[in-house]
């Protein structure tokens, strides 16, 4: 790896592009972030690091191109509200389909060849299989994982005519947070399960509401494949340094390979956290899939990635450090 190398990590103010900026600036990459902060958190970028502004403003990205030069580009800078892109399809298509195509004609007129783009595992709509792997048919069934499954075709079209090079890493359930306690989850609202059960164990959640408990699972509840952010993180650095060492474009599907229960979640938070966490029982959610698993066999395989936070203890653990943290901020 060549030290000092600059990496333009757009929507790097967000859960995962800012875990990640810190990773790459401790591995010792110079790190710009671009974000617009509609999700982001400026503090949770290094000083000097962040520059404000979107993806649609083709003038500051010329600008930004222009003022030095990228080794790599890391696109986190995407909407995610699966609920949200049906019922503002526009919003999602706009941003995360033409937005991104900005992004990649201004790497293309500057010559930077090499993209990873934060991918996800809603562009294979129903599971057909219990372990999801690279060759599980794409079919997603809402605007959210359409668009990016568009990008994911824009990339190989770019790939073929252009020759910008890339990795689509596709994840399943990103959570936990930095092991140092520098960051963390903040959604608003929040909608992911993790933060969800600690809210209701540190009281600023009266319950956790478990949606179904009558799925062909071992509990009853769903399965899903918790990845740790961090371990999100070193899956895209090992992509990058191999699309830096000649090596094809390709796509990986990230995740720990076994799943975890919610009730599961909920018995180790408890657990973890040592506080009672009150429930109630929802019915089934549509849509909602009784099991999703990733098989990551190809990035264990060719980026050489396994994940060292897989235990459920550390991911809660790490969650819970950094809520614990937020909570004690003053005002």
């Amino acid at each position: 790896m060549c030290e000092k190398k600059a990496l333009l990590i757009v929507g790097g103010a967000g859960y995962i592009g800012s875990h990640m900026a810190h990773l790459a600036t401790d591995t010792g990459y110079r790190v710009v972030v671009l974000d617009n902060l509609s999700t982001g958190h400026a503090d949770a970028v290094a000083p000097g690091a962040l520059i404000v502004g979107d993806l649609a403003d083709t003038g500051l990205l010329r600008q930004l191109f222009d003022s030095q030069r990228f080794a790599g580009v890391l696109h986190f800078a995407a909407h995610s509200q699966v609920g949200e892109s049906v019922s503002d399809p526009a919003k999602y298509y706009r941003n995360n389909v033409a937005n991104t195509q900005n992004l990649l004609d201004a790497m293309r007129r500057h010559e930077v060849g090499h993209c990873i783009f934060s991918s996800t595992a809603a562009i294979f709509g129903e599971p057909r299989h219990a372990r999801i792997d690279e060759h599980h048919p794409t079919r997603p069934i809402n605007p959210y994982g359409r668009s990016k499954q568009m990008v994911e075709h824009m990339l190989a079209d770019y790939d073929a005519a252009y020759g910008l090079r890339y990795s689509c890493l596709r994840y399943f359930n990103a959570a936990g947070a930095d092991p140092a306690g520098r960051l963390g989850e903040r959604h608003a609202p929040e909608t992911h399960l993790i933060p969800l059960v600690l809210q209701a164990a540190s009281g600023t959640r009266e319950a956790i509401t478990v949606f179904g408990q009558d799925y062909p699972t071992p509990d009853g509840t769903c399965i899903r494949d918790y990845v740790h952010v961090m371990d999100l993180c070193r899956a895209h650095l090992l992509a990058l340094e191999r699309l830096w060492a000649g090596e094809a474009s390709r796509a990986y599907n990230l995740g720990n390979g076994a799943g975890f229960s919610v009730r599961e979640v909920i018995d180790t938070a408890r657990r973890v956290t040592g506080q009672a966490i009150a429930e109630r029982a929802g019915a089934r959610r549509a849509g909602d899939p009784a099991r999703l698993v990733a098989d990551a066999g190809r990035a264990h395989e060719e980026l050489g990635w396994r994940p060292q936070h897989g235990a459920l203890e550390q991911i809660i653990g790490d969650a819970w450090r950094w809520q614990t943290t937020q909570a004690q901020q003053p005002a």
